[in-house]
């Protein structure tokens, strides 16, 4: 029997996955635990209209994160802290604090979108990746000078 995955199964496939299993398992479990729907021609109609919709969103959102990557390339951050002996700072410059100075530029960034692989401890120039889409990525530049 043919079923359009509902939700991922483990060894079986993920949602929206068109897969054949045997009559009972389709009957007795995944139909009854709302895992999986018959492969009726609706169902599979539905199923691809659903998945066009989808793909149209997803590429709305690059689309957008795209011409925000263009905009965004062109920022550059300074961040003032306090700094001992041979530049070290006091503390540390997190993902949160340059999503927080780019929203006092005006513009809206998630720290989780910040990838710093680890804390700036130190005063200099940086290289920021921001992943804006999982196809979108920019890099800035971050000036950490001391005050």
């Amino acid at each position: 029997m043919k079923v359009i995955l509902i939700s991922k199964v483990h060894g079986l496939g993920d949602t929206g996955d068109l897969v054949s299993v045997k009559d009972g398992y389709a009957n007795n479990y995944l139909i009854p635990q709302g895992k999986a729907l018959a492969a009726t021609t609706g169902n599979v109609k539905a199923l691809e209209h659903q998945k066009r919709i989808v793909a149209a969103r997803v590429e709305k959102e690059r689309k957008a994160a795209q011409t925000f990557a263009e905009k965004l390339s062109s920022v550059s951050l300074t961040l003032h802290r306090h700094a001992g002996e041979e530049d070290r700072l006091f503390g540390s410059v997190t993902a949160r604090d340059i999503a927080d100075a780019l929203e006092a530029e005006g513009i809206q960034v998630e720290h989780h979108a910040v990838q710093l692989e680890e804390p700036i401890k130190a005063l200099g120039v940086y290289t920021v990746p921001i992943r804006l889409h999982a196809d979108v990525s920019v890099n800035i530049k971050v000036w950490v000078v001391g005050s």
